[in-house]
């Protein structure tokens, strides 16, 4: 009985030793924690930008002495705004462009040779935009008004006759632009013009030119 009493506390005495040493020695030791997840934002379209562009412009243009196809470069400026909303983005567009497109062409009425040139020397345009992002990319349709400074010029022996003016015209077209770094965003965009008629007159004779655009060009926007 005096051996049992002796053995047993002995024994109880150690394992709550060992116990302790064994917390201590965790204590010690360095934890190691999950790393907590960062959340990454979402890349907004929102806001105002400006930028430039580039591009070519070609039309099909008819008058009285044939139709026929009128093109050249295009470049000029872009400013706007985006808003969006979830994947959605609505934006407002305005841009003017310099145009080399021009088109001579030579004819014959009632024995009089004619010659009939006409030019673009510059247009602008105002228009909606609706896109879909995902995410860095959007796609987007837009539409609304263009001016255009459409010329016709009309010259024969008896001298010529031109009218320039600065024709209100529709446009519709669409893009794709890629949000490449943060605040810059490149751009692919077709757009398509429709002038409607130009008359002159000239020694009796009416000449009407209508020029139907189609422009392609690429972007580079600053978002501020």
């Amino acid at each position: 009985m005096t051996y049992r009493r002796i053995i047993l506390p002995s024994l109880l005495a150690g394992a709550l030793s060992a116990v302790g040493m064994a917390s201590a020695f965790a204590a010690d030791m360095p934890m190691k924690y999950a790393p907590t997840p960062v959340a990454v934002p979402m890349l907004s379209w929102t806001g105002f930008y400006a930028g430039l562009n580039a591009g070519y412009g070609w039309a099909s243009v008819g008058d009285t002495v044939g139709s026929n196809d009128l093109g050249g470069f295009v470049g000029g400026g872009q400013l706007g705004y985006n808003w969006q909303t979830g994947p959605v983005v609505f934006g407002l567009e305005g841009d003017f462009q310099g145009s080399s497109q021009s088109r001579s062409d030579n004819g014959v009425i009632g024995g009089v040779p004619f010659t009939v040139e006409q030019k673009m020397p510059w247009l602008a345009t105002a228009r909606g935009r609706i896109g879909y992002a995902f995410d860095s990319v959007m796609v987007y349709a837009t539409g609304g008004a263009a001016w255009i400074d459409y010329k016709l010029t009309v010259s024969a022996p008896g001298g010529s006759v031109s009218d320039s003016a600065t024709k209100s015209a529709w446009t519709a077209g669409g893009g794709v632009e890629w949000m490449l770094m943060p605040k810059w965003s490149a751009k692919v965009e077709y757009l398509y013009i429709d002038t409607g008629d130009t008359t002159v007159t000239l020694l009796g004779v009416p000449f009407v030119g209508h020029a139907k655009e189609n422009l392609v060009r690429v972007g580079l926007n600053y978002h501020f």
